[in-house]
């Protein structure tokens, strides 16, 4: 299993990790017994980077990878989020407040069973609440012994910076893939100046790159929210995956291996974390360490697919409020 080391100090991780938001029921019913499994089965694989977060369920994905981990503790870089809160009658709402960064660590220590966090994230940045402050209730965790490195989700280059300034930020975490990748390209040059770790989830589009949604009545569950796959702008990424599919099949692989060998050749400092709910999925996606790509194989891929092509916001407008352009009070 290929290793990358998530920032100049933090720690090595398996290329591709586990995103383990599927397991919560997301894009479609999980089952706990078969989700403990994926987990484990994962970790047997070598997967080594598990990611989860508070708001997955609202505390239920914790709970079900603490129990997965029995046994295997030693064996995993833990990640995990805070920051996003419940709001049923719109989008999530945020809170980066310094008591409420202490509160949101030790119910997820709880709930995953475990003394340390490796990797912390606040999963979105409080345009309320200045990041210097919130970051330093973060290193107070540090210092606590609680978690051991620190990370930014959806952070703009700007508040990366403001953030490294007071405590190292380890690794960030942006939408990245083929379809959407011009705000991670902008957050890497900062990442990679800065010595952070790049943490691509939704490497395959949600789905999309995987090949497997081939019409709008496969679009079910959340899916059906984001843009992308809405009815106006459906048709449009459908041809674009065509034509990763086209390579795909010229280089005996199937498309979502092909994806994350193109992901994992944009440089050392990209660790990917697909998530799916399904052991073969994950044996598929690991089956990208064996696509050789040439320079000229990820150029020709890269202009299959030109950035700014895909059609659709990432998010509902909603969220989309609350992602990389949020610069922190």
């Amino acid at each position: 299993m290929p290793h990358r080391r998530l920032g100049t100090a933090g720690p090595s991780v398996s290329a591709i990790g586990l995103g383990c938001m599927s397991l919560s029921g997301v894009y479609g019913e999980a089952d706990e017994a078969a989700s403990i499994d994926l987990v484990r089965r994962s970790v047997e694989r070598g997967i080594t980077l598990l990611d989860s977060a508070d708001m997955y369920g609202w505390g239920q994905n914790e709970e079900v990878l603490g129990r997965a981990l029995t046994g295997l503790r030693d064996k995993v870089v833990l990640a995990t989020k805070f920051g996003q809160t419940r709001n049923p009658a719109g989008p999530n709402g945020v809170n980066g407040t310094p008591a409420y960064v202490q509160q949101a660590c030790e119910a997820s220590l709880r709930r995953l069973g475990v003394e340390v966090i490796d990797l912390y994230y606040q999963h979105r940045v409080d345009p309320n609440v200045p990041i210097e402050d919130t970051v330093g209730a973060m290193k107070r965790l540090v210092e606590q012994g609680k978690v051991r490195f620190l990370g930014l989700s959806e952070a703009s280059p700007d508040t990366i910076r403001r953030a490294h300034a007071v405590h190292p930020i380890t690794a960030v975490q942006t939408e990245f893939s083929l379809l959407y990748r011009r705000e991670a390209d902008e957050t890497r040059a900062t990442t990679r100046a800065l010595g952070i770790g790049f943490v691509a989830y939704s490497p395959l589009g949600r789905g999309f790159l995987t090949g497997a949604i081939q019409d709008l009545s496969q679009v079910d569950g959340r899916r059906a929210a984001h843009p992308r796959f809405q009815e106006e702008n459906f048709a449009a990424n459908r041809s674009l995956v065509a034509r990763v599919e086209a390579i795909a099949r010229e280089k005996g692989c199937t498309p979502a291996q092909l994806t994350l060998a193109w992901l994992l050749a944009q440089g050392d400092d990209v660790v990917a974390i697909p998530g799916t709910r399904y052991a073969a999925r994950m044996e598929e996606n690991l089956g990208a360490f064996r696509v050789a790509l040439t320079p000229d194989d990820v150029a020709r891929i890269s202009a299959a697919v030109p950035a700014g092509a895909a059609s659709g916001l990432r998010y509902p407008a909603g969220a989309m409020a609350a992602v990389y352009s949020l610069q922190g009070a």
